[in-house]
């Protein structure tokens, strides 16, 4: 069994939906932590998509795996079914 690519999804209002300075830190909208980059766009998607009317509402996948191993080049961390 291949080890998982951890991504965590989150989101909150932001002071300019172009970048990722959130207001509130304390009231994030944390989705949850998903082994693989698919399933992390599929939560992410949903909850983007529950919140399209609030313009400065924004959700943001992180790369988890690449920050518990950041000696590794990017494309260590990569997989063919995150492209």
């Amino acid at each position: 069994m291949e080890t998982p690519l951890l991504h965590l999804v989150f989101g909150g209002e932001v002071k300019d939906p172009q970048g990722t300075d959130f207001i509130d830190p304390n009231g994030l909208d944390v989705i949850g932590i998903f082994p693989n980059h698919d399933a992390a766009v599929k939560a992410w998607r949903g909850a983007s998509q529950g919140r399209v009317d609030e313009a400065n509402v924004k959700y943001v996948i992180v790369h988890l795996h690449r920050l518990l191993d950041p000696e590794h080049p990017v494309e260590f961390h990569e997989r063919t079914d995150e492209r």
